[in-house]
C-alpha cells in the first residue's frame, strides 16, 4: 500500500510518515500543494493524507483536481478545524474521510487502511494459499502454523503476491506498491527482499520467478 502525506508542518509530516511506515505502508512526504500534485501525477497512490491549508496550491484545490481527473487515489483530509461545517465542506470537495488535528494515531492508521480497501478490488483481511496464512489486520503471517518473522517490507511483498491469487506480479509493480519514491529502481531492492522472503518461507519453495515477467506464488 502506498501513501502520500501532504502536510506543510514538516515535523508533523515526518512523524505521520514514520508511523505509517511502521504500520507497513510505503510513504512519501511533501510540504506544499504543488509538490503534492507533482507526486500524484508521477505515482499511483492508494491514499493521500491531505492537509487543507497547504501553501502555493491549497489542499482544497488538490482535492478538486484529483476528483475532476477521476483519480482512484482516496483522500483523507486533515485540518486544524473540527467544526461540522468544515467537515461537510471537506467531504463535499471530494474527500473520502476527514480527521481533525490533533488526532489519535491508531485511528489515523485504521482510517488509512479502510480507505485503501475502498481504492482496490475487495480483498479479505485474511489471505491463504499453499499453507500460508496472512492476517493484514494483525500484521501476522504463518506457514503451516509456523510464525514467519517478516519485516514490514517482506510482509507487504508477500501480501501483494497472495492478492495476485497465483498471478504474476512484476518487479516494477512490487517496487511501485511496496517502496517509496526514494527507492532506486537499479539497486536490486526487490531481488534482495525476495531472496530474504524465500529464506523465511522455507522449503519447499513457494515463490517462483517468471523469467522476464516477475514473481508468482
Amino acid at each position: 500500500m502506498r501513501v502520500l502525506v501532504a502536510e506543510d508542518e514538516e515535523i508533523l509530516a515526518e512523524l505521520v510518515a514514520t508511523g505509517l511506515r511502521r504500520a507497513g505502508f510505503a510513504v512519501d512526504t511533501v510540504y506544499s500543494g504543488d509538490a503534492a500534485l507533482a507526486y500524484l501525477g508521477l505515482h499511483d497512490y492508494d491514499v493521500v493524507v491531505l492537509d487543507r491549508d497547504l501553501p502555493r496550491v491549497h489542499g482544497d484545490d488538490v482535492a478538486r483536481r484529483l476528483v475532476s481527473a477521476g483519480s482512484r487515489t482516496r483522500i483523507l483530509m486533515l485540518t486544524a478545524s473540527g467544526t461540522m461545517e468544515d467537515r461537510v465542506e471537506g467531504l463535499d470537495l471530494g474527500a473520502d474521510d476527514y480527521v481533525s488535528k490533533p488526532f489519535e494515531f491508531p485511528e489515523l492508521v485504521s482510517r488509512v487502511r479502510a480507505l485503501r480497501r475502498r481504492s482496490a478490488r475487495p480483498v479479505p483481511p485474511q489471505l491463504e494459499r499453499h499453507g500460508i496464512r496472512l492476517d493484514s489486520v494483525r500484521r501476522a503471517a504463518t506457514r503451516d502454523g509456523r510464525d514467519l518473522d517478516l519485516s514490514p517490507k517482506e510482509f507487504t511483498v508477500l501480501q501483494l503476491l497472495l492478492e495476485a491469487d497465483g498471478g504474476t506480479v512484476s518487479a516494477e509493480e512490487l517496487l511501485e506498491r511496496a517502496w517509496d519514491a526514494n527507492a532506486d529502481p537499479f539497486t536490486g531492492a526487490v531481488r534482495v527482499c525476495m531472496s530474504k522472503l524465500r529464506g523465511k518461507l522455507g522449503e519447499p519453495a513457494l515463490i517462483r520467478t517468471v523469467q522476464g515477467v516477475g514473481y508468482a506464488l
